[in-house]
């Protein structure tokens, strides 16, 4: 009986959806030196660590007496292994009467390869399909340094109102308003991006030194990076604040009508806002609560001053209004409050600019924006189209010389736009940020681990001096052929246990945790920073601590 020749593939790349398989039959392989400059692989313990720069290829001929398979690959060894990634893996199979058996076997190897690979397509599907704001909020665990943080500010404002409620804090109970305006001053520093530079700058100062107790770096890396646990609790409690000094006020037959018509409108723009921030709203809807917290917020300030003017200007006893005198204004404290809220508040809006852009895209899945200018290692900066629209916050690469760039990877609308059609110009804001990225200059030595174009936050501690001695893993899929031969030309030239580099189109994709807590431990790090998609980041954080190294990733509120 003869059996028709057929062929079956897999994918398109040499990653085959995780399937690990073995051919070990006769193998004979041809392999095509790699070119000059290519960090040489190793194999270690079935992985492979290098940087593939270039698609040579090595053909590996699998040859029994009936049965001839050809598979294309790029390590030229004689195991096949594939990855989470598709793959391109063709299996021939010839006629031969002679040895049927033979053939029924290869076939049945060919399709129990097939049936794995299906069951492991299925089982990411699955994994997908999990919510990706339970892995934020409730997977990250439930007494997180930001929601400590957040129950300890809201607990001592309640305790506050409620005291002033009892009668037993009569300060707070006549200037309820101050404590409301005092929340929201402290909420707005916790966001402000020029004021936590400097807050940034100055810790990184004082905490940067070797003979500072590594306990003391961490535990103040954790406060800095969940501050938006505080901004959040106070927008609450200024709410709350404001509800009862609305209360009284209604209460009080000396109030102006004005007075509670704009106090309402305050409040009620404010728990707009609180609501626009929560996570579900948050997450599915961005761009609506990005622009309601926005224009809510703004048109709550306006509101505010307004408030403030009308207080100093209004008599209660005789229920006038008086001329208003700059001597009494600045005298308030209320007015100095809002003074200094409006003034962190626009401050990054004073500094935006439309610049000129170089925007090109190595391939469809990214793209390079560039400008003038160096900025240091560890900052980051928000771009957009449209300023008054949306914000989009990227790492920054530089060299700390006369320019830096941007790599955005094609994951939403705005950055597919980057692709399809880049711009000439693009607003910026002339205050750039510090975030988790710049506190790795407070340490001696780093792990730093990204995957796909997070590798952006991390690219500058290799370009130009910087207090950290880091080691970089990157986990990958298609060096040169998705972020161009400049990004490649950055990863080169360093030594091999000091950039680590693991593209899963020529290797299997490997187990992030494990390779980044046996890095930790070659390179001595005090502490691992991680930037990948939630439910990575969480992983590596978990294995790292579980293994004794100090580890932080991004937080949903980061």
């Amino acid at each position: 009986m003869e059996m028709p020749s057929m062929m079956i593939t897999l994918g398109r790349s040499i990653s085959c959806q995780g399937v690990s398989f073995d051919l070990h039959h006769n193998i004979e392989s041809t392999s095509h030196p790699p070119p000059v400059g290519l960090i040489s692989g190793e194999q270690q313990n079935g992985r492979w660590v290098w940087i593939p720069w270039t698609r040579s290829t090595v053909t590996t001929t699998i040859t029994t007496t009936t049965t001839t398979t050809t598979s294309k690959v790029f390590p030229s060894v004689g195991v096949v292994s594939s990855s989470d990634d598709s793959c391109d893996f063709k299996l021939d199979i010839k006629d031969d009467d002679d040895d049927e058996d033979r053939k029924k076997l290869t076939l049945r190897a060919a399709l129990d390869i097939e049936k794995q690979s299906s069951l492991r397509r299925k089982k990411q599907q699955a994994a997908s399909r999990e919510s990706r704001l339970s892995i934020i909020l409730v997977d990250q665990g439930l007494f997180t340094v930001y929601k400590r943080l957040f129950a300890v500010c809201f607990t001592l404002n309640l305790i506050a109102l409620v005291l002033a409620i009892t009668g037993h804090f009569p300060y707070a109970k006549y200037r309820a308003k101050l404590f409301a305006m005092g929340n929201i001053l402290a909420l707005t520093l916790c966001r402000s991006e020029a004021f936590l530079r400097i807050v940034f700058w100055v810790v990184v100062k004082m905490l940067g030194w070797p003979c500072v107790p590594l306990f003391i770096k961490t535990a103040t890396t954790s406060f800095l990076q969940s501050l938006g646990g505080i901004h959040s609790s106070c927008g609450v409690s200024s709410v709350a604040w404001l509800v009862y000094s609305l209360t009284l006020n209604l209460k009080s037959s000396s109030s102006s009508v004005v007075f509670l018509i704009i106090a309402s409108i305050i409040t009620a723009l404010l728990a707009l806002s609180c609501l626009s921030a929560f996570p579900v709203i948050r997450h599915l809807h961005h761009n609506v609560f990005e622009r309601t917290h926005r224009f809510a917020g703004w048109l709550a300030l306006a509101l505010l001053w307004v408030f403030v003017i009308l207080t100093v200007d209004y008599d209660p006893k005789t229920k006038t209004y008086h001329g208003i005198t700059l001597y009494r204004l600045v005298g308030r404290e209320d007015f100095w409050l809002t003074f200094v809220i409006t003034f962190f508040t626009i401050l990054p809006w004073v500094s935006i600019k439309r610049v000129s852009v170089s925007v090109t895209a190595p391939s469809r899945h990214a793209s390079i924006i560039k400008f003038q200018g160096g900025i240091p290692a560890g900052i980051l900066g928000r771009i957009s189209r449209s300023p008054l629209s949306e914000w989009h916050a990227f790492g920054i690469i530089s060299d700390g010389k006369d320019s830096h760039m941007m790599l955005a990877g094609a994951v939403g609308d705005f950055t597919k736009g980057l692709v399809s059609d880049p711009p000439s110009h693009l607003w910026v804001r002339g205050v750039h940020f510090a975030g988790l990225p710049y506190l790795v200059n407070m340490y001696n030595r780093a792990v730093l681990v990204a995957t796909g174009s997070g590798i952006c936050v991390f690219l500058s501690f290799l370009l130009q001096p910087c207090n950290a001695d880091v080691c970089l893993v990157w986990v990958t899929k298609g060096v040169e052929e998705n972020f161009g031969n400049e990004i490649k030309e950055m990863m080169s030239g360093h030594p091999k246990e000091k950039v680590m580099v693991y593209d899963t189109m020529v290797c299997a994709r490997p187990n992030i945790a494990e390779i980044t807590i046996e890095a930790a431990k070659n390179w001595q790090a005090e502490v691992v920073v991680v930037t990948s998609n939630p439910q990575g980041s969480r992983d590596v954080v978990r294995a790292c601590r579980a293994a004794g190294f100090p580890a932080f990733g991004p937080i949903w509120d980061s």
